[in-house]
């Protein structure tokens, strides 16, 4: 197995060019959030603003639009009970927070059979695809982020780590998909590579931090990153970002929103190497 190092990392990263303008860093969309759950859309919404996406839409229930109006100003918003309308959108992702509900079922589907760009499927998605056995459904490049349960849910019952990682390299090789499996080293496998990230901490082992690395990923697909090289940098500059903060911060007292405030230093280490 080969371990994400520095020199990797900086090899994929793509500086910010100073005559460009937010139609080249690519329009995403993040269908997220539902009553009580607002904050994953929140948490997500803000990581890939804060990972340099061009332009930002968030999908949320009509009657929580003033929750991710307020909170996150920068992005736009679309009302999860109109039709919804794909064309635009260089990148995509579903699920932090969206519930396991029949109008999020019925999103879900129409999302993997509706979305040609670059896709990633987190949290309640995942839950929903491994209910209703919609894996056959997921496009090829597509980029799925497990933590450990959801894995199994999707896979069936593994016993150790290293079990689980031959699984993703199988099924990522068989299906051409990315897979995100979050634990302690987030493990990215791609169309049967597989890679270990060596940063972050313990203070990510709370709620939140999955929906932060969907959202830094996505920006990265929206920006036109490789799916493969979009993960691995996306939870490189997450676990960064969080070493980071424990310079004001214990791993006991950091939270995600520290993170993600954070992110800009993450970003300067690479720019001052580069």
């Amino acid at each position: 197995m080969n371990k994400i190092i520095d020199n990797s990392i900086f090899s994929i990263y793509k500086p910010r060019k100073q005559d460009s303008h937010k139609g080249n860093y690519g329009h995403a969309i993040i269908l997220a959030g539902n009553t009580g759950k607002m904050g994953a859309a929140i948490i997500a919404a803000k990581s890939c603003l804060r990972a340099g996406v061009g332009l930002l839409t968030v999908n949320v229930p009509t009657e929580e639009r003033h929750i991710i109006q307020t909170a996150v100003p920068e992005a736009m918003v679309v009302m999860r009970e109109n039709d919804m309308k794909l064309k635009g959108f260089a990148a995509a992702c579903i699920g932090p927070g969206i519930g396991i509900t029949d109008s999020s079922i019925e999103l879900v589907n129409f999302i993997l059979t509706n979305f040609f760009n670059p896709l990633l499927i987190d949290a309640d998605a995942l839950n929903i695809i491994a209910n209703y056995n919609l894996f056959d459904q997921i496009k090829a490049y597509s980029i799925l982020t497990p933590h450990p349960v959801e894995f199994d849910r999707l896979f069936g019952t593994h016993l150790s780590l290293e079990e689980r990682i031959e699984t993703a390299i199988e099924i990522s090789r068989k299906h051409r998909i990315g897979i995100v499996l979050k634990d302690h080293h987030t493990i990215v496998s791609f169309c049967g590579e597989v890679y270990i990230n060596n940063s972050g901490n313990a203070g990510l082992a709370k709620g939140g931090s999955g929906d932060a690395l969907s959202g830094i990923i996505c920006a990265f697909l929206a920006q036109g990153y490789a799916p493969f090289d979009a993960a691995k940098l996306g939870v490189y500059l997450h676990g960064l970002a969080a070493d980071i903060a424990l310079d004001k911060q214990s791993m006991e007292s950091m939270l995600i929103t520290d993170v993600i405030e954070r992110l800009g230093d993450a970003f300067k280490t690479l720019n001052n190497i580069v």
